[in-house]
């Protein structure tokens, strides 16, 4: 997978293993050249897959699949204003990891592995234990001990190993990287970038939906892999001239743990007074995004922005969204309280993506 490489030496990524940093120099792992668009998509194949071609995996490689993919865009209003909500909530785990999770757990497959760990606070976990057990993958997910009981259970239930840490969800991640130096076979949501071109499907499918590129497209940002990988979907869109322009991306954070927020907002200055600290929205509470510098100029590069939500917004917007008919979990109600700060002159039409479901949360 040559158009893989490291960000800092450049080595390409290797033939085999399955390593979640480059073992020359400990950089992390990205596209150097983005799956290309094909003339035309597999409208024969189901959800995501009518997209392989753009997902840089071996042709002859294994498909792992729940169904996930073509969810549901239902239309409401904001204080007046048309908005568009991409359901993502309803793929088969309940979250939109799903699109990224099928297409790595088909990566590992083809490289022949058996047994992997992942680090979550909840809906990455699930995701990766689901498609793990699809794939006959054994699976060990390390959780915050203070993570979403129904989000631990969903795990338990697809058979992966819960290993409950104490601490942030950085201490959690620092667990899963020393277990990996040992030798485990590391599935990162956040540091392998093959999720990506997953999540990119978001991009294709909203385009499919609309007839149009979204004018904004509204996310909520933990380590930002959503809103990156659909960014360079829409790119890719633009580049086959299926589109025009590229639309708004805006990137929302619990002002709790905003440091994409701080840092677009005021610069490195900003991060002086970010910290890890306790939101309802647990899916977005981190400190330091393994891919927060390609977000940053993705945002910019769309001339979008990022939006910090205060923790007293939260639950009411997601009490808003559920007297609609849409019930989320508190992260994804991040979405829905941004709209109050969203400028007037946002491009239309507006897309709100709602990312996780309602059932896997407490509050």
């Amino acid at each position: 997978m040559t158009q893989i490489r490291c960000l800092n030496c450049r080595q390409p990524y290797p033939e085999e293993g399955v390593p979640y940093r480059c073992p020359s120099c400990g950089g992390v792992y990205d596209y150097d050249i983005w799956p290309a668009i094909p003339p035309q998509w597999d409208t024969t194949q189901p959800g995501i897959w009518r997209y392989r071609q753009a997902f840089g995996l071996p042709p002859e490689g294994p498909v792992i699949s729940l169904g996930e993919g073509n969810t549901p865009l239902v239309w409401s209003t904001y204080e007046g204003r048309r908005v568009a909500l991409k359901c993502e909530y309803l793929n088969p785990t309940g979250s939109f990891k799903d699109r990224g999770e099928a297409v790595l757990l088909s990566f590992l497959r083809s490289r022949g592995v058996t047994f992997a760990i992942e680090d979550s606070s909840g809906n990455a976990g699930a995701s990766f234990a689901a498609y793990a057990a699809r794939a006959n993958v054994q699976a060990r997910v390390y959780v915050p001990d203070e993570a979403a009981g129904p989000k631990r259970r969903q795990i338990e239930a697809y058979g992966a190993e819960v290993v409950r840490i104490l601490g942030t969800r950085t201490v959690v991640a620092e667990k899963a990287q020393r277990v990996a130096a040992q030798g485990a076979v590391y599935a990162s949501h956040a540091f392998l970038p093959q999720v990506l071109p997953g999540y990119a499907t978001l991009a294709y499918e909203l385009v499919a939906q609309l007839g149009e590129a979204p004018g904004t497209l509204v996310v909520p940002v933990g380590q930002g892999g959503l809103l990156l990988g659909a960014g360079r979907g829409f790119w890719a869109l633009q580049q086959a001239g299926m589109i025009e322009k590229l639309p708004w991306l805006v990137g929302v954070q619990a002002q709790a743990c905003a440091p994409l927020w701080a840092l677009f907002t005021y610069g490195p200055v900003g991060l002086q007074w970010t910290r890890e600290g306790k939101t309802l929205a647990e899916g977005v509470r981190v400190l330091h995004p393994v891919r927060g510098d390609g977000v940053l100029r993705m945002v910019a590069a769309s001339g979008g922005m990022f939006i910090a939500v205060d923790e007293p917004q939260i639950l009411p917007a997601r009490d808003q969204l559920a007297r609609q008919g849409f019930y989320v979990e508190p992260t994804s109600a991040l979405a829905w309280a941004a709209l109050a700060s969203l400028p007037a002159n946002a491009p239309q039409p507006v897309v709100v993506v709602l990312t996780g479901s309602g059932l896997k949360s407490v509050n």
